[in-house]
């Protein structure tokens, strides 16, 4: 499972906690701010924060998260230290 990370936008920095099924909650300056789901490659949807259903609007903002967490997961992977085992994913115990 994929571990939180930071991303900067601009001057911005946010904290990024994946919650599975491609589905994102995104906090800055140390407060929730949004919840974000992947839709396709470049568009990337904010959800409802009350009630979880998205919200189908252009945001620019949600787009450029979507872009970091895409190069992020491509930079580190998917198969990050398993904390429970300290065995990464997919390695076999020698």
């Amino acid at each position: 499972m994929l571990q939180p990370f930071d991303v900067t936008l601009g001057n911005i920095d946010y904290a990024v906690f994946p919650e599975g099924e491609n589905t994102y909650v995104i906090f800055k300056d140390g407060q929730e701010h949004l919840h974000i789901q992947k839709d396709t490659e470049l568009q990337w949807i904010k959800l409802d924060p009350k009630t979880g259903m998205p919200l189908f609007e252009t945001n620019d903002e949600v787009n450029l998260l979507g872009k970091e967490i895409l190069a992020h997961i491509a930079e580190v992977g998917d198969d990050q230290d398993d904390t429970a085992t300290g065995f990464v994913v997919g390695e076999e115990e020698d």
